[in-house]
């Protein structure tokens, strides 16, 4: 499947690149975000922990010369893989269409495959984490994860699978998920929030998005920008409550409110109050984009 970046022409919109600027792509995959923003002649340092962004970033560094530069890690360690001032800074969170797709990574239960999952292909598998941890571990991962009220009963059900014989493969589980699940008169696979909560726990996606966001604000320049693209409920209240956080409050409550910028603890002004959504002609185009939210800053503050 082609790889299409979700709410592209939203994230311009408000990451708004400049000729020269510095850009920082935070999740770079297939590069759609990087090659946008390298269009308006702009420089981007990628950023991505998966080895096979590497391959696709070699033919971006051949196009585009200095002008993009890439580096492997994870983007929770932003400050030490990246030195100096940026104009802006830009996250596509959660697993990528590319990881997607490459059915032998086991992101995906849409065919057999190994059950893997992880973004960096190193360290704790989640074949590991099924055949290994505690049944109380799997329901509080499954639950607090993904939000799925037959936590408890799915994390026996696997537990009581893996004594017959180990659970290695995608099908395997999602099976398993169904069965103890047992819910088919929905648009969403019933094996999608298991899937997608072990995927979060073996990335530790929500402690590298927190450790992200502190670190942003030290990397930007003043008046630099964020953006931040989201689909899961759980990544978009640490953003929000992120922003909520450090931005300029509103010295009213009115229309006509104006922002204080005066306090000294604001660090951005926000330039999202609510998060975007896809359109429905995307969303139709791209299913993928359904669940995306997108909220932006700009930094205020010298830090």
């Amino acid at each position: 499947m082609k790889h299409v970046p979700v709410m592209l022409d939203e994230v311009m919109h408000y990451l708004s690149p400049k000729p020269e600027g510095r850009y920082i792509d935070c999740t770079f995959g297939a590069g759609g975000y990087s090659r946008k923003i390298l269009s308006h002649a702009a420089n981007v340092i990628a950023i991505d922990q998966d080895p096979d962004a590497k391959k696709v970033a070699n033919d971006f560094e051949r196009e585009f010369g200095d002008q993009f530069s890439f580096v492997q890690g994870n983007f929770a360690d932003i400050r030490d893989l990246v030195t100096g001032k940026v104009d802006g800074i830009v996250w596509d969170l959660g697993v990528s269409s590319m990881q997607l797709d490459e059915g032998n990574r086991g992101f995906s239960f849409a065919k057999p495959a190994q059950l893997d999952m992880r973004m960096s292909q190193k360290g704790y598998s989640a074949m590991d984490f099924v055949n290994s941890a505690s049944e109380k571990e799997i329901a509080d991962v499954i639950f607090h994860n993904g939000g799925e009220v037959k936590a408890k009963q799915i994390a026996k059900q696997i537990v009581a699978s893996r004594k017959e014989s180990p659970i290695t493969t995608t099908t395997q589980l999602a099976d398993i998920v169904r069965k103890t699940v047992n819910r088919y008169h929905t648009k969403i696979d019933s094996a999608t929030k298991t899937f997608q909560a072990i995927r979060i726990f073996i990335n530790d996606e929500l402690g590298a998005l927190k450790k992200s966001l502190a670190s942003a604000a030290n990397l930007l320049k003043t008046g630099g920008k964020i953006v931040l693209v989201s689909f899961h409920s759980l990544e978009d209240k640490i953003i929000k409550d992120y922003l909520k956080a450090n931005s300029a409050k509103k010295v009213a409550k009115s229309k006509y409110a104006k922002v204080d910028n005066s306090s000294s603890d604001a660090i951005y002004q926000l330039l999202t109050h609510k998060s975007v959504k896809p359109s429905d002609e995307e969303v139709k185009n791209n299913p993928r984009a359904r669940s995306a939210k997108l909220r932006a800053a700009q930094k205020i503050a010298l830090l």
